[in-house]
């Protein structure tokens, strides 16, 4: 039986996709680094730090459905969601940058200002990303074809993901000199300027073809309502809470995890065996000074060697997560994307428990561990902001009327607020087991390290893959809701 068909062409897929690799700078950062930068380097306490992630949220509760419902009713010649790609890059970049560059401040001015700082990248990161991801939604209302251009974003994400988990600790000991602050501002100052680019290249690209009905009459209540009564998107909206924390908990705990639990000197020879270590008569092959260039060379004095192994596992764990974000849409469509998301989430917590009985010293197994993690967890990457969209489908073909800005807001915002209840989590954990940034590490902070990056992520992972089991829309029914939203519309356009 044939269906709906409205192909996009490569060109666009990937301009499209590099909006989010922009929007990832960010968002990777936060999430792999908020907790160990502000605590370490900005110098707040671990519950300062988590209760600032936290408080953050009830500001997103206001600001994420408010940018949906403005989104779903700009009216500019560019469209309803592209213009605000544009609008918003400078800004963007300019709050990013000052986010990460510690003041010379006292303890409390440099808590006011982390406050504050980190309140606007949360709002600007909202007037950006929320109606970035509505294009999903919009660009069209081929259900597989949905699936395809979620692949090639989170092929760009993915990449962005690497290059932020893979080279953010190595530049900052680079280009920081032995002064960790400079070197985070120098490198978050060349991601800031590069989401520029990446957000004007998806501004050009991206094209919105799928509209509301004319008549639709535009009501912010009954937007609210229509949400709300969504089973398939109220489930989306708490698995994507509970993805996020674990995303949170797990990435901000494993710097600390390399850091004060895995043998440096058992790391050291890893890395040696890579040839990953500054040549003794300091003559470097082509390829080490490329290397050296990104900081991904062991420093003579060795102070950078969990900098260096953490960046080497992230980009190692690339080409499989790669794999899995490719293969999401062939196996959606063999198996249907619930049954594909919710076997890669119970996957992907099995592995994240294997790593807390991998010894200290036996990095084979890690570096192996964390491979098998990107594979498991690959797929499910594109498949949620697919089944958002297909939320948003669901909700027309129930009500006839669509809100996708605020669909996608919605899931935004849980989104955000795994970010922030993650941090808090983190910030709990470690407080509870006694970490101190400023203190002597003890066994049962090392413990607490451990169960951060293992154990209560792992819990998160299988919470979502039973709240998904309750996910209504099967491959038949969205095949089904696909036909019939492209037969109104066809005959929506005979009648105009």
């Amino acid at each position: 039986m044939s269906h709906f068909t409205q192909k996009l062409s490569v060109r666009e897929k990937i301009g499209y996709s590099l909006g989010d690799s922009g929007a990832n700078f960010v968002f990777q950062v936060l999430m792999a680094y908020q907790f160990f930068f502000f605590t370490n380097i900005m110098g707040i306490s671990p519950a300062a730090a988590g209760t600032l992630f936290l408080i953050g949220r009830f500001f997103d509760a206001f600001t994420d459905p408010m940018m949906g419902i403005i989104a779903d009713r700009t009216k500019h010649k560019w469209g309803r969601f592209r213009p605000w790609l544009i609008w918003s890059a400078i800004p963007f970049a300019g709050i990013f940058w000052m986010t990460f560059t510690t003041p010379d401040f006292e303890p409390t001015g440099r808590l006011i200002y982390a406050y504050v700082m980190y309140f606007l990248l949360m709002g600007v990161y909202t007037v950006n990303n929320v109606p970035y991801c509505a294009l999903n939604g919009v660009m069209t209302g081929d259900v597989n074809e949905r699936t395809s251009l979620s692949s090639y974003r989170f092929v760009a994400v993915t990449i962005t993901q690497y290059i932020v988990q893979g080279l953010t600790w190595p530049l900052v000991a680079k280009l920081g000199g032995g002064d960790d602050a400079k070197g985070w501002s120098i490198t978050i100052g060349i991601f800031a300027v590069s989401t520029i680019f990446l957000f004007l290249f998806a501004f050009l690209a991206a094209k919105e073809r799928v509209q509301p009905d004319p008549k639709q009459q535009a009501s912010a209540r009954q937007d609210v309502k229509d949400a709300f009564a969504n089973k398939p998107w109220r489930i989306l909206f708490f698995a994507t809470l509970m993805i996020f924390i674990m995303l949170v908990v797990r990435g901000g705990s494993l710097t600390f995890f390399m850091n004060e639990y895995v043998d440096h000197e058992a790391m050291f020879g890893f890395l040696l065996n890579a040839n990953l270590v500054t040549p003794a008569d300091g003559v470097f092959s082509w390829w080490q000074s490329v290397l050296d260039t990104f900081g991904l060379l062991i420093t003579t004095d060795k102070s950078n060697v969990p900098n260096v192994a953490y960046g080497l596992f992230n980009l190692a764990g690339m080409p499989l997560t790669l794999i899995g974000v490719l293969l999401s849409k062939p196996l959606s469509e063999r198996f249907g994307k619930r049954g594909v998301f919710i076997t890669c989430l119970v996957l992907t917590s099995f592995s994240t428990v294997w790593l807390l009985f991998i010894a200290a010293d036996n990095i084979d197994l890690m570096f192996i561990q964390g491979l098998t993690w990107g594979a498991a967890y690959g797929p499910t990457i594109p498949l949620l902001w697919s089944m958002i969209a297909d939320s948003a489908d669901y909700s027309e073909w129930k009500t006839g009327r669509r809100a996708t800005g605020f669909i996608f807001a919605g899931v935004v915002f849980a989104l955000k607020f795994g970010l922030g209840v993650g941090g808090f989590i983190g910030g709990i954990i470690l407080q509870f087991y006694g970490y101190d940034a400023t203190a002597e590490i003890t066994e049962n902070a090392i413990l607490g390290i451990r169960h951060s990056a293992t154990l209560y992520p792992a819990l998160f992972i299988l919470v979502a893959a039973v709240i998904l089991l309750f996910y209504p829309i099967t491959k038949e029914l969205n095949y089904r809701i696909g036909d019939e939203l492209a037969a109104r519309r066809k005959e929506r356009e005979s009648q105009a």
